[in-house]
């Protein structure tokens, strides 16, 4: 399927590129026959000078030396036609439409290896999103799973939003979490953060103590606990997080929130906003806890869907600076699956933004099959 859609884009591009290619030399021609057509006083031959700057807009530099070639053959051949080569007007356009066309082939040659290193900029960017931000399997036991990463940015890959899913001995466990500020210190929390989950998650039996390993793995570059970031804003440098734990056999979910946005749960009689009763500070600032952790357990019955999401959904604000009511939309959601869930929230989301986020969001689904 990716190579289908990678073929279809390809020719597409090919098409497009093919399609503006035509203007150059469409204008190559019009410009010679009408000068040729011309009275002797108007000279028309300037205007060649376009077909490639045209060019290197959008072509590399052998398409636009070969464009400036074919124009200064043009004006050439006008001015055989109407007088002579050595005419004296005839020469300098000539002269100017060599030079012209030499620069802008150099521009075009710049553009092409700035273009080049974007490029690999994005595949180092796909494959560290690849490696961080791991895509979530469709199914895992008996559940079925959907996960978005929306950047703000459009060149953006990952930033701190995260999640991760993996499987024990008797159940799946579950990570969302949103990395307190933007760029490379975020991205490498949210690689910090990740990496201990996928470590310990399989190994750590109770919830408890698997999120006490994650705070541990978040605290252990702080010299105190709520250190300031390291981009020197002066704020704490903290991570909100959900990590949740969904047994095989037992129609529940067992949750522990950490100052993060409450999961929502989607089921035969509605939405229910998973608002835990002792709700722990994010990590990185738990040391201010008086308690340990605490699990709490949730109906989840086959059928149900439970919806996670990063605060980067619900602040999102249309142009009145309302903000995205994720719960209302979800409520009036009458599909099914997550997949189908996810598709119609990103659609709704990015409508209200105005096709513009304020910020990272990200969304996990999961299903409890039937």
């Amino acid at each position: 399927m990716g190579t289908a859609r990678f073929a279809a884009h390809a020719g597409r591009s090919r098409g497009t590129y093919d399609i503006r290619l035509a203007l150059p030399l469409s204008l190559i021609v019009i410009v010679t026959v009408v000068d040729i057509l011309a009275p002797p006083e108007v000279h028309l031959g300037p205007f060649l000078v376009a077909a490639p700057a045209l060019t290197a807009s959008f072509a590399g530099p052998r398409t636009t030396g070969l464009i400036g070639a074919l124009a200064v053959l043009a004006q050439a051949v006008v001015a055989v036609v109407r007088t002579s080569l050595t005419d004296l007007n005839h020469t300098l356009q000539i002269i100017s439409l060599v030079l012209i066309s030499l620069l802008v082939t150099f521009l075009a040659g710049l553009r092409e290896r700035h273009e080049q290193q974007l490029t690999q900029l994005r595949s180092v960017a796909r494959a560290a999103q690849e490696v961080v931000l791991r895509p979530l399997p469709h199914r895992i036991g008996p559940l079925r799973l959907a996960a978005v990463y929306l950047a703000a940015e459009a060149e953006a890959q990952i930033g701190g939003d995260l999640y991760a899913a993996a499987r024990t001995t008797g159940g799946s466990r579950f990570l969302i979490g949103d990395v307190r500020g933007k760029g490379l210190e975020a991205i490498g929390e949210a690689a910090r953060l990740l990496g201990a989950f996928r470590a310990a998650a399989h190994w750590q039996p109770e919830l408890p103590e698997l999120t006490a390993y994650l705070e541990a793995a978040v605290s252990s570059d702080l010299d105190t606990p709520g250190d300031y970031a390291a981009d020197g804003e002066g704020g704490e440098a903290f991570t909100t997080a959900a990590v949740l734990d969904i047994p095989d056999r037992s129609s529940v979910l067992k949750l522990i929130n950490c100052g993060h946005p409450p999961p929502l749960l989607l089921h035969s009689g509605g939405v229910t906003t998973l608002e835990v009763r002792e709700q722990a500070p994010p990590l990185g600032l738990t040391a201010f806890m008086t308690t340990g952790f605490a699990a709490q357990d949730f109906p989840f019955a086959p059928g149900d869907i439970v919806l996670l999401y990063t605060d980067g959904v619900i602040e999102t604000r249309d142009r009145h600076g309302t903000f995205y009511p994720l719960a209302e939309r979800v409520a009036a959601w009458s599909g099914e699956g997550p997949e189908a869930l996810l598709r119609h929230l990103c659609d709704d989301l990015r409508r209200h933004a105005g096709g513009h986020l304020g910020d990272d969001a990200a969304l996990v689904a999961i299903e409890r099959e039937r």
